[in-house]
């Protein structure tokens, strides 16, 4: 029954993965035309997705049930190969015994044969669903992050970034060394509501792109001078700031342990400003 069963995975997952994609794209279909932030009707569309994405893990959950029952038919099978081999080695037996026995064993061979096949099919299959639903789940998880501003981004960071390249994550107070290296990108928080996500987003893509072992330095930068007060206070806002930033790389679906938060302070700076380095 493993086959048929194995075929109505599929079947299945073929099925899931269409309505899944469908959603997908509507949602991005409308993002790409623009909409309002939050729009609820995409709010709807990606809980629907997130729930399409769940039938799909538990075709992934339905293939292991079938996986283990072919790994016991398997051992079964190679039982009984095993069984036979050694009945011919009984006393007493005759010719005809023995033409039995050989046709048994071609039988049980074939068995073997195709049982193997089965798992190995079994195998890719749930190794290439299981980094599928990875993928997909970080790629709703930055969708979510283009529903709620309204606009959209694409997939993604972690897909285009390679195994961790950094250590953990380091919220630091030190100066960074950030003298004679060019940001990739300075966001200046001088008014409410800045939108920098998208621009954001494209920039730290391009890097990924051209080096996707990348780490990116996320350096809180407070104009100096003024009063002990005043300094204190930009201080505390910029790494606010800057926080905020290392929040949208990780809903963008960068690994944490890829970003590396600093803060300083600059005589050049005219206000409150977050620069993203690359390395």
């Amino acid at each position: 029954m493993a086959p048929q069963e194995l075929q109505q995975a599929r079947q299945g997952m073929g099925s899931d993965a269409g309505s899944y994609y469908s959603l997908v794209a509507s949602i991005n279909s409308r993002l790409q035309v623009g909409t309002t932030p939050g729009n609820p009707q995409l709010v709807a569309q990606w809980t629907q997705a997130q729930s399409a994405l769940g039938r799909l893990n538990d075709d992934i959950t339905r293939l292991n049930t079938i996986s283990n029952a072919a790994a016991a038919d398997s051992a079964l099978a190679a039982y009984i190969l095993e069984s036979v081999r050694a009945a011919y080695g009984l006393q007493g037996a005759v010719d005809e015994d023995h033409r039995q026995l050989a046709i048994l064993e071609n039988d049980c061979n074939r068995t073997v044969v195709l049982i193997d096949r089965l798992l190995n099919d079994l195998s890719e299959d749930i190794s290439r669903q299981s980094n599928y639903v990875s993928n997909e789940r970080r790629n709703l998880t930055v969708l979510s992050l283009a529903i709620k501003n309204g606009e959209l981004y694409g997939g993604s960071l972690n897909n285009r970034a390679f195994a961790n390249a950094a250590g953990p994550q380091q919220v630091a107070s030190a100066t960074p060394a950030i003298a004679g290296r060019q940001p990739l990108m300075v966001i200046r928080f001088d008014r409410p509501n800045v939108a920098y996500e998208q621009a954001l987003y494209s920039a730290v893509s391009r890097a990924l792109d051209r080096r996707p072992g990348a780490t990116f330095d996320v350096v809180a930068v407070a104009p100096a001078g003024g009063n002990a007060g005043q300094s204190a206070l930009n201080t505390s806002t910029s790494k606010r700031n800057a926080e905020t930033v290392v929040r949208s790389l990780t809903n963008m679906g960068l690994p944490p342990d890829r970003i590396n938060l600093s803060a300083t302070s600059s005589a050049s700076a005219q206000g409150n400003e977050v620069q993203v380095f690359v390395r």
